[in-house]
């Protein structure tokens, strides 16, 4: 195998193990966002549930602290600081249970959930930002951190063809792509447009780099295999020039 196929062919296993990880996170995040959304509402519209259909527990000066009511979409207890704010919520509903945790602000700060596609954590900050979702789906576990502007910039999954790492930038590109695949593993960087322009890797016949121009063509390539080494180098009309020892 040359090193043109090699590197075409294991950059093909990156971009797709790139949208499967997009998808999934992207998927996690906005279920995430959709509980806290159902959740505050229903901290804004408690005092709407009918007496007879719930169970208030007051403290000493007469504050309630905990209720537990059953509503259309199942049970829920929730639970009050001395100040009245909810700070937690606990749910049972066709999708499963949910743990919410609010600051004293009433503004949730975290999720636990464990719905069919499999459990979920996600972390918000002050500002209602996503910062962090740890989950565990059929098709493996993973972990997203976001900075403080809800973009994507850390990603970390293991799925049946390999664990993956990704780092991105404040776009929230790509620029890091670390992938232990079938073959073996492969690092990838990329520039700010997202072309690769630099790949490592070491599969089972040798390991390899390739070097892109901005254009994302392959420039430059180093191999080592069992019959030796080669070094290829391209020209930017494609032309190639091989050297071998």
């Amino acid at each position: 195998m040359t090193i043109e196929e090699r590197v075409e062919k294991v950059e093909m296993e990156l971009a797709r193990a790139k949208r499967r990880n997009r998808l999934l996170l992207a998927g996690m995040l906005l279920v995430f966002v959709l509980l806290a959304a159902v959740m505050t509402a229903g901290i804004a519209s408690r005092e709407d549930v009918v007496n007879s259909k719930q169970f208030n527990l007051l403290d000493d000066n007469g504050k309630r602290r905990a209720s537990l009511l059953v509503d259309k979409d199942g049970p829920v207890l929730w639970l009050s600081d001395e100040n009245g704010k909810t700070r937690a919520v606990l749910s049972v509903t066709k999708d499963g249970p949910v743990l919410l945790l609010a600051d004293t602000d009433e503004k949730p700060r975290a999720i636990l959930a464990a719905a069919k596609y499999g459990p979920g954590l996600s972390l918000w900050d002050e500002n209602g930002k996503t910062r962090a979702s740890l989950y565990a789906s059929k098709d493996g576990p993973g972990l997203a951190l976001s900075d403080e502007n809800d973009k994507l910039r850390a990603g970390l999954t293991v799925f049946k063809y390999g664990p993956s790492l990704a780092l991105s930038d404040e776009n929230g590109k790509s620029s890091v792509s670390l992938n232990v695949l079938k073959d073996g593993p492969g690092l990838a960087l990329s520039d700010e447009n997202g072309k690769t322009r630099a790949f490592l890797a070491v599969p089972k016949d040798g390991p390899g780099l390739a070097l892109s121009d901005e254009n994302g063509q392959l420039r430059a390539g180093l191999a080592v295999h069992k019959g030796g080494s080669a070094l290829d180098l391209w020209d930017e009309n494609g032309q190639l020039r091989t050297f071998r020892p």
